[in-house]
């Protein structure tokens, strides 16, 4: 294994968490990989509940979340810690999505804080989506695809139904023949299987 790198301006926190970056990047190691998505699920997920106000989008948010962040990790710079870029990219897709499904739910100087007590501020924009968010929008598409792509064929079918067809629980319900309870269900299970596929996908960083 290599040495640690060690950057004087980072906390404790900060400076693990580059290490970790370092081995999983650099090193190939999955295990680093699976604590960082193992440390910083839970408290991405309770940020972006308390923005969506909506368990079902908050957990969708936090995949979409971290299949961004890992996908991008290379391009991570130790100029500030991993935590605030994270975040950044957690709480900008959120605004995304709020922005899409037009919800009012935030102002524009609204700030949100992870329970390190470090706070997060986000402007909403343009209402129009420049040639980089379609571009990003596009990227983070493909990238969760290939993710769905290594999920059993019903699961398969449930995710593409929810959020890429972007149908309710009810009319996936009424279109697979299929109780409300065992949707919901099914697609729980279908999440937790994407965040495993994600947390060994050391080939997409």
């Amino acid at each position: 294994m290599k040495k640690e790198k060690k950057l004087s301006h980072l906390s404790e926190k900060a400076q693990k968490d580059y290490n970790l970056i370092i081995r999983a990047t650099e090193e190939k190691d999955q295990q680093a990989f699976s604590e960082l998505m193992d440390k910083y699920k839970d408290p991405i997920y309770f940020m972006l509940l308390k923005m969506v106000n909506n368990n079902d989008d908050a957990e969708d948010l936090t995949l979409e979340a971290f299949g961004k962040a890992f996908n991008r990790l290379n391009q991570y710079t130790p100029n500030f810690a991993f935590s605030t870029w994270l975040f950044k990219i957690a709480t900008n897709n959120c605004i995304d999505f709020l922005r899409k499904k037009k919800k009012n739910v935030m102002s524009i100087d609204n700030r949100v804080s992870n329970k390190d007590g470090e706070e997060y501020m986000f402007e909403i924009k343009s209402e129009g989506m420049t040639p980089e968010q379609i571009a990003m929008n596009d990227q983070k598409i493909q990238l969760m695809r290939q993710y769905v792509k290594k999920l059993k064929p019903r699961y398969q079918t449930l995710v593409e139904m929810r959020y890429f067809k972007e149908l309710s629980y009810d009319e996936i319900s009424e279109e697979m023949k299929l109780p409300l309870g065992t949707v919901k269900a099914q697609l729980f299970r279908a999440r937790e299987f994407l965040y495993n596929i994600m947390k060994h996908s050391i080939e997409t960083i």
